[in-house]
């Protein structure tokens, strides 16, 4: 019998409001992240919903989606008319850092619960955290920590950053700048750069003119790929005197690239779909549906979503705060997160993977386009939870 069966069986549904459980997916829908979470991420929330049944007990499970546009004036205001007219008992994914930290007060305002995709602004789990928030996929510290070190130990001792203004790129600057210096290395500079920039022209020249070996990318998206494949005509990555790396890179964005462009940087993943024969039965039933393979934050959003209504289930209530806490009482066992456990300022802990993109070369099939370098376990990955940095703790 199936976990989902068995909670089927228990008919209580006197702790779920409203005679429904309602999911939201708030997510980016059409702008630069759009494509390693967006349809994808509501997609993935809708298939564990249907992997658990439908519903708890007697109570049905449902998910609706909306498109922050980026600005978080109108993410608070889904927020607010999800959780006061339309019921809604959960948000998932965000994928904006802040737009996050904006909606995380409405959420602990309303004792509803939220679980961030692709936010990695490290202030989810310290001046801002909540006992209704969980930071599901990676925060600035494990990215930096991951790759920042791995490329300073490989030679790449100055720095000079392109960095997205505002605070999810603020944030991963910080962390890595900070991995840098710590393992010896140097930062030369920086310069910042709207959201959706179409031309890094002059933010590339900025870069050039450093002779900083290493030229690193504190954005993602549609703004990543830019960069590369601005970097590539400028015949930077192809000088031996730089190296462009990206601190957050998606399959999507290799895919959009392609090898010949992508091929041999360097990335952090938390899930890949050609791992094991569990991740290749997820990746093969998304792609079905989307028909392209999913992201580490498509992927984090499935397992979050179980992970909800498994909690859910087993605190019988729908209460925010209650679920969560019951999420971080239980240890996460799934494709994405084996063993993975939710620390209590909200920070989900699990194995991270460091690869190198192929060459075309070594590509032998559609989507074959990770080489692993090494597994790095959590306690190795995560940096330690500072006493007392989380508001919701002291």
């Amino acid at each position: 019998m199936s976990a989902s069966q068995a909670f089927a069986q228990n008919p209580s549904t006197s702790g779920f409001s409203d005679g429904v459980v309602k999911l939201g997916v708030l997510t980016d829908m059409s702008g630069p992240y759009s494509d390693y979470a967006g349809n994808g991420s509501f997609t993935a929330v809708k298939m564990a919903v249907e992997d658990f049944g439908g519903k708890i007990g007697d109570t049905p499970v449902e998910v609706v989606v909306a498109d922050h546009q980026n600005k978080s004036d109108v993410g608070v205001s889904i927020a607010r008319s999800w959780y006061d007219v339309d019921k809604v008992d959960a948000i998932f994914d965000i994928s904006n850092s802040a737009v996050a930290l904006a909606v995380m007060g409405v959420t602990k305002e309303k004792d509803k619960a939220v679980l961030l995709g692709g936010v990695s602004t490290p202030k989810v789990t310290t001046d801002s955290c909540t006992p209704n928030s969980v930071q599901y996929i990676y925060d600035a510290n494990v990215l930096s920590n991951v790759v920042g070190k791995a490329i300073v130990r490989d030679g790449g001792d100055t720095w000079f950053f392109l960095t997205v203004d505002f605070a999810f790129g603020h944030g991963l600057e910080k962390t890595t700048a900070d991995v840098v210096k710590a393992s010896g290395g140097k930062i030369l500079g920086s310069v910042r750069f709207p959201l959706n920039t179409p031309d890094f022209s002059s933010f590339l020249l900025q870069a050039q003119a450093s002779n900083a070996k290493i030229i690193a990318l504190a954005s993602a998206g549609a703004d990543t790929t830019n960069a590369i494949k601005g970097a590539t005509e400028f015949g930077i990555s192809g000088s031996g005197k730089q190296r462009v790396a990206t601190l957050l890179t998606f399959i999507t964005d290799v895919h959009s690239m392609g090898l010949n462009q992508a091929k041999n940087l360097l990335l952090t993943t938390a899930f890949y779909w050609d791992a094991d024969d569990a991740t290749r039965a997820f990746a093969k039933r998304f792609h079905e549906r989307m028909g392209k393979m999913p992201t580490m934050v498509q992927a984090g959003m499935y397992s979050a979503a179980l992970h909800y209504l498994k909690s859910a289930a087993k605190a019988q209530t729908d209460a925010g705060s209650k679920v969560v806490a019951q999420m971080k009482a239980d240890p996460i066992d799934d494709f994405f997160s084996r063993g993975g456990r939710i620390r209590p300022d909200g920070l989900h802990e699990h194995e991270m993977q460091l690869m190198r993109v192929k060459t075309p070369a070594e590509s032998k099939a559609p989507w074959d386009y990770y080489a692993l370098l090494s597994k790095v376990a959590a306690a190795d990955a995560f940096s330690p939870m500072v006493p007392g940095a989380c508001a919701a703790l002291r």
